[in-house]
């Protein structure tokens, strides 16, 4: 089994109620900013760093993200029957991934800044690390309210708290989904079990990153495209 990631789940399964009325006709990875729809900002972010197996999962309006997806050398994660959560989404995409870490990223953000997958695929220390999360400083988050969603210790190993934001992206390894019960759960409950190991780490994102979460956000996004 290789080490380094060569494979990204896309997260697109999501209601989008807060992008409404926008998403009453569409999902929310359609929505475009700068003209360009979410979902192929992020995967253009995949194909800018090389990364060979892509796979985006999908719930809301599947259909339209399987008809965005034809002909594109990009796999479907079908959930029509079932919306399964971050967690049960991974889970279930694994065998198109393919064995080994794997990246994951939301789909309703905006980047400026080096590549972050690149950026952590350069970081990614599987000896140590069970997960990978790049974070971002709570003022170069835009469009995004709160105060944080983790802290670092001295080794960047992750706690919750108030601190740097998620952005959605990260690597983790496969085998931190095995003994999970049921098939509907969130990243989190992964998360909580590496943090009580000491396994989970963040990176800071030296960029500028926008949560494309609501309508307002969409010209705050468009800033940096």
């Amino acid at each position: 089994m290789g080490v380094t990631p060569e494979a990204a789940l896309f997260f697109a399964a999501g209601l989008g109620t807060r992008m409404r009325p926008l998403t009453d006709t569409r999902p929310k990875p359609l929505v475009r900013v700068g003209g360009t729809t979410l979902l192929d900002h992020a995967l253009s972010l995949a194909e800018a760093a090389g990364i060979g197996r892509k796979v985006v999962n999908a719930h809301y309006l599947a259909d339209m993200i399987a008809a965005h997806l034809q002909g594109r050398d990009i796999a479907l994660s079908d959930e029509r029957d079932r919306l399964l959560d971050t967690g049960g989404g991974l889970r279930k995409a694994l065998p198109l991934l393919g064995p080994g870490p794997v990246f994951t990223m939301n789909t309703d953000a905006v980047w400026r800044g080096p590549n972050p997958f690149a950026l952590l695929r350069d970081h990614w220390a599987p000896d140590r690390m069970e997960a990978l999360l790049l974070c971002v400083p709570r003022e170069a988050a835009l469009g995004h309210a709160g105060a944080g969603d983790f802290t670092f210790d001295p080794a960047g190993r992750l706690a919750y708290g108030p601190g740097p934001v998620y952005t959605g992206a990260q690597i983790v390894a496969p085998a931190t989904l095995d003994g999970i019960d049921g098939d509907v759960f969130s990243m989190r409950r992964v998360w909580d079990r590496m943090i009580d190991r000491g396994t989970i780490f963040g990176l800071a994102y030296p960029g500028r990153w926008c949560d494309v979460g609501r309508p307002d956000s969409i010209p705050i996004a468009e800033t940096l495209t």
